[in-house]
């Protein structure tokens, strides 16, 4: 196996111990640190020429979120790395109970071309600061990104314990059939099937964060003009390549066409008469990925946008109206700068519609009323819940961001990633001495023993508090 030596380097340096103390950790964050900040304009221009990535979202999202996390592990980490002491019974009274917070070993992170930075620097800061050793597999799609990662990222951290792997399908192929002692992956729901397949040879445990259709409700009773803003702004966002994006909309007839001035308003708004020639509106990241998003324009109709351009890989932000949930567009993840509108007649209708599909990545649902949009949260399931509003949860470090059933697996972001990361070892240090104590639970057994037993073991319910 052409990655086998690799591994094996990499094992020996975490068997050494090397990762472990505070302070190497800490000094491999702040050099994570030191890329970001002196490679932010490489990195601005190599996400530009990947997929005509905006220079501020890219901003946002490869630098000043990942300096975000960068910073709250930097803040946290030695109250993160303590051992957790617990509560104990009356036999370990004079014992010490805790969990010591282990790093796994060799960790292999698998990251999308879609945020070609974030989604591979966020989970890394979280292995690092877990004291683990990794390897990074970038996205071989996002090209310029790719080149920079492998050829900078190096130079900053200790190669005995980090590599970057260069890889392709094939490639990959092999690279997973080493043993990691964790996998962490981002990316479409069939490619993770293949990680968790590989995984399971050798029982390794993994994240999958997935993305899927995020449904998006609109009630009849909201500010149109601020969901219109707020929705257009998180679906075309990256030219729709995210994976939290709302996927389509769900909504009254009435609703759909008070939306749809609304919603060219904020296009115009955003973008100008002509997306084409705004700077601030990306292209899609390869000809394979345009299209598939190009064929989906054939689903219900198109009532803004629609316009395609090959050459430049120009898709229009779109917004596609009285689609059925047999078109194309209902089918698969849209990705891409699409927006269908399906026709419900009510909340409880739009709720079904909802539970009768895998579980998203994230809900969405915006209404002047709050029992509106606590009844689709208290009803649905999904990986992540933004009320009206789209992606601004993700940039609560705060908050778990990760998917349920189809959409993923495990979470992570603050100390999250580091708990991701982390096997939480159970310890008990026990007494040398008072060996009387302890002969209740030798043989031979007795009725008096197993009542001594059970008062020192058993676990009580409080009692109940009744008011009167």
């Amino acid at each position: 196996n052409p990655y086998a030596g690799l591994v094996s380097h990499l094992r020996a340096a975490w068997l050494s111990g090397k990762t472990r103390p505070l302070e190497y950790r800490m000094a491999q964050l702040e050099a994570l640190g030191r890329f970001l900040d002196e490679k932010k304009q490489e990195i601005l221009e190599a996400t530009a020429l990947d997929m005509g990535k905006p220079s501020t979202e890219a901003y946002f999202t490869e630098i000043l979120l990942c300096k975000n996390e960068l910073n709250d592990t930097l803040n946290n980490l030695c109250r993160w790395m303590k051992d957790e002491h617990v509560d104990k019974n009356l036999v370990t009274q004079l014992d010490s109970a805790f969990i010591r917070k282990d790093p796994y070993g060799v960790v292999l992170i698998i990251a999308p071309w879609n945020y070609p930075i974030h989604l591979f620097l966020v989970p890394l800061i979280g292995a690092i600061a877990a004291g683990n050793c990794v390897i990074i597999k970038p996205s071989e799609i996002a090209k310029n990104t790719e080149k920079l990662v492998a050829e900078a990222l190096t130079c900053y951290l200790d190669s005995d314990c980090f590599a970057v792997v260069t890889a392709g399908v094939e490639e990959t192929t092999k690279l997973l059939e080493n043993k990691f002692d964790y996998i962490f992956f981002t990316g479409s729901a069939t490619v993770g099937r293949i990680i968790m397949e590989a995984a399971a040879k050798h029982l390794t445990p993994v994240t999958l964060e997935l993305g899927g259709k995020n449904p998006c409700y609109v009630s009849d009773t909201c500010d149109v003009q601020n969901v219109a803003r707020r929705v257009a702004w998180g679906r075309f966002f990256n030219a729709g390549q995210t994976c939290l994006a709302p996927d389509y909309l769900l909504c009254s007839l009435e609703m759909q066409e008070k939306l749809m001035p609304a919603l060219r308003a904020a296009i115009v708004e955003f973008f100008g008469s002509n997306p084409k020639e705004s700077p601030d509106f990306g292209r899609i990241v390869g000809d394979k990925q345009f299209r598939r998003i190009r064929a989906l324009l054939r689903s219900g109709r198109v009532a803004i946008g629609g316009q395609t351009d090959e050459k430049e890989r120009y898709i229009a932000p779109t917004v596609l109206a009285d689609v059925l949930p047999s078109d194309p567009a209902m089918q698969e993840e849209v990705f891409g700068p699409i927006l269908p509108i399906v026709v419900v007649a009510n909340m409880d209708e739009a709720i079904d519609f909802i539970n009768a599909r895998p579980r998203p990545l994230a809900i969405y649902a915006f209404s002047c009323d709050s029992k509106v949009v606590n009844q689709v949260l208290e009803r649905t399931s999904s990986g992540g819940f933004c009320g009206n509003d789209t992606l601004m949860h993700v940039t609560l470090s705060s908050l778990p961001f990760g998917g349920s059933g189809n959409s993923g697996l495990g979470k992570y972001h603050g100390k999250f990633t580091f708990d991701t990361f982390t096997h939480q070892r159970s310890c008990l240090h026990r007494n040398m001495g008072l060996e009387t104590l302890n002969s209740v639970r030798y043989p031979p057994y007795t009725q008096q023993k197993q009542g001594l037993m059970t008062a020192t073991l058993e676990i009580k319910r409080k009692g109940m508090c009744t008011l009167l």
